[in-house]
């Protein structure tokens, strides 16, 4: 694999499909302007804070989002990863959690539905059951070989607390583990950074980890401490 620079964006995104969208162009031209090839966007860049809402704007929000990552992803010649938006579901009010990566040519190279959705009670009184809004993927997620960036393995958030979708991804050739992400502000303190560097360290592969940050609504809050961990478990800041 050859060397590059590879940018875990941090985001803050709000119940605002215009402004998150000027955000993360923002810090993709930031990225670019730093000389980075690959970019990846964190879990819900385009909408976060309101499911409602959300489930409401899914269709609007999907078409947007993903026009986004192509006209983004030509425009600066990068490979983009949009870490994952609401994609509805045919004949159901539900939705699929889609992380897609798109090539400098504005090619879709792959797409993965998570898997694994987070249905927690946790100690601060905050509940999450993204299964009331999402579908869960039933395909494992891809890899994607490339030339210039070796073989990219996707994930997504959740998805890193179950180690055996990484060893699937590595057995494959995977030399690159992406997991985009909103870690809960709760959860993120205690298990974010050693997770990833657990990831990185038992398949012998680099991780690229963009991530939300901060306050999204009155309730919602992410950890943030998006990074890029090496083989080593060694990690490196991110970019927002």
């Amino acid at each position: 694999m050859k060397s590059y620079l590879a940018a875990a964006v941090q985001m803050t995104s709000i119940p605002d499909l215009e402004r998150n969208l000027a955000q993360a162009e923002d810090v993709i031209q930031l990225a670019v302007n730093r000389g980075a090839a690959l970019v990846c966007l964190p879990e819900n860049f385009a909408f976060l804070g309101d499911e409602e809402r959300k489930v409401a704007l899914a269709a609007e929000i999907a078409i947007r989002a993903e026009n986004f990552l192509i006209t983004m992803a030509q425009r600066y010649q990068i490979t983009l990863l949009g870490g994952g938006y609401p994609v509805p579901v045919p004949d159901t009010e539900k939705m699929y959690n889609t992380a897609l990566l798109v090539a400098p040519t504005g090619e879709e190279v792959a797409r993965y539905q998570k898997m694994h959705l987070f249905d927690v009670n946790l100690p601060d009184g905050n509940t999450y059951c993204e299964s009331e809004t999402i579908v869960a993927g039933t395909m494992p997620p891809p890899i994607y070989r490339s030339p210039e960036l070796g073989v990219l393995g996707l994930s997504v958030c959740y998805d890193v607390r179950f180690p055996e979708l990484y060893r699937a991804l590595s057995q494959q050739g995977a030399e690159v583990l992406v997991v985009p992400a909103a870690f809960t502000a709760y959860t993120g303190k205690d298990h974010w950074q050693v997770l990833l560097q657990a990831r990185a360290i038992e398949n012998t592969c680099y991780v690229v980890a963009p991530a939300q940050v901060g306050h999204h609504n009155a309730r919602r809050q992410s950890h943030g401490h998006a990074t890029v961990i090496d083989p080593w478990g060694g990690g490196a800041g991110g970019c927002g």
